[in-house]
């Protein structure tokens, strides 16, 4: 009789026990999914805990490797049952033996990475216990594929316990473990297909061709200092003039100031190059010299309720032995002639006439240079302006030859106050 058939029979025949039956099942039902329910909450709650404060690259390493491990284990269960002979609970209990061993490795080793910044014999425990689970797992292999399926799945799960090492090794040391001497961006570099820096493409199509015009014209001007042939002049002339032109018409050099410094600065370092044996560098290990106070003049003139200013005479400046400092091309010196212009006229539209020093400390220039600038400078309409105000109300002698220019605003004086505040 079919199951069915006895079912029915058996509920028409004691309907009572059916009933109870019933019952029992369906509370026997509610409780088994009210257990599940309960622990698919605790589960899901620890694991939502587990993986709060963990990133998702490391959740996924972590469910990868457990997989990669898995198909391991599996092997090992038919190692241990085909080739050990092991049956029942005893095959049960030690067939993934080695995969314990390299977890509980793997734990000490992170444990060691977060003490003591490495991995330590634990690291390489697991990466021997690694090869030993696959070795094993792939003897047993029935085919080619399934040998190498055994062999690679033991290796995902170490090179990714790995790259997990790595990533917490750089969040705590904040440093990568090796940089490689040979990689392909280093390759590309070398050979020529890369840039190393964040230059574009014009820029060093800009920078190769103002290096030509240096180069060419290096050439050219020792040919000449070595009495070289007529030939080899026109040969070299040639040269200079193509890279000059290409150079005008690929770069704008004729109206880029930037660029015609750059090219005057390679110009500069080519042609001196002999007079690198000359130089005598400071020692960067020695002590610096004690600088003395220097004593600054105060006209007598001035109130003393007036918030006064350090004023000192270029006529006393020139008393001083002019600093000389280190040698500089033409690009810089016009850069450094900019400069002090640009913050000279700052300080005149300030209504304030700066001293040769304040000039020199602001630039970075020589006194003396500073001092000859200034010269040139305070016989403008302006300056002069400010310099008569600051003779008439204080008696500075700093007026240079032009005549007096009377301007109809107040002019402030020269530490910056107004003559109407005295």
């Amino acid at each position: 009789m079919p199951p069915i058939d006895q079912i029915t029979a058996f509920a028409s025949d004691h309907p009572v026990g059916t009933v109870i039956i019933c019952v029992f099942a369906l509370v026997l039902l509610a409780l088994i999914v009210f257990v599940l329910r309960t622990v698919f909450r605790v589960v899901s709650r620890l694991l939502r805990r587990w993986a709060a404060g963990r990133p998702t690259e490391d959740i996924l390493t972590i469910v990868a490797a457990s997989i990669a491990t898995g198909v391991s284990a599996q092997g090992m269960w038919r190692f241990s049952g085909d080739v050990l002979g092991f049956d029942g609970p005893l095959r049960l209990l030690l067939f993934a033996f080695i995969e314990v061993a390299v977890i509980t490795s793997a734990v000490r080793a992170r444990r060691n990475m977060r003490e003591n910044y490495s991995a330590g014999i634990d690291g390489i425990a697991v990466w021997a216990l690694t090869c030993l689970s696959a070795v094993l797992s792939s003897m047993d292999a029935r085919s080619l594929a399934e040998a190498v399926f055994r062999l690679a799945a033991p290796l995902v799960a170490a090179w990714l316990w790995e790259r997990g090492m790595a990533i917490e090794r750089h969040r705590i040391t904040g440093r990568a473990r090796i940089n490689w001497r040979l990689t392909p961006e280093r390759v590309l570099v070398r050979v020529g297909l890369a840039e190393a820096s964040d230059r574009t493409a014009s820029e060093v199509d800009a920078h190769r061709r103002l290096t030509r015009v240096a180069l060419a014209a290096k050439k050219a001007r020792a040919l000449r200092e070595a009495g070289a042939s007529d030939r080899k002049m026109r040969v070299a002339l040639a040269r200079l003039d193509k890279a000059m032109d290409r150079a005008v018409e690929y770069t704008g050099l004729a109206i880029d100031d930037k660029r015609q410094e750059a090219l005057l600065s390679q110009i500069g370092a080519l042609y001196n190059t002999a007079a690198l044996i000359d130089l005598t560098p400071p020692v960067p290990w020695a002590p610096e010299p004690e600088q003395q106070p220097v004593a600054v003049a105060v006209h007598p003139a001035l109130p003393s309720g007036t918030a006064r200013a350090e004023l000192v005479d270029d006529d006393d400046e020139e008393d001083r032995p002019a600093d000389a400092g280190p040698p500089v091309d033409t690009a810089q010196r016009a850069a450094q002639l900019r400069a002090a212009r640009r913050y000279w006229d700052q300080q005149i539209d300030l209504k304030y006439v700066p001293r040769a020093a304040d000039i020199a400390q602001e630039v970075a220039i020589p006194v003396a240079l500073a001092r000859e600038w200034r010269a040139l400078w305070k016989l403008e309409p302006q300056a002069h302006a400010l310099l008569e105000a600051a003779y008439r109300e204080h008696g500075i002698l700093d007026t240079g030859t032009f005549p007096a220019i009377e301007v109809p605003e107040r002019v402030l004086t020269v530490n910056g106050s107004s003559s109407g505040d005295h």
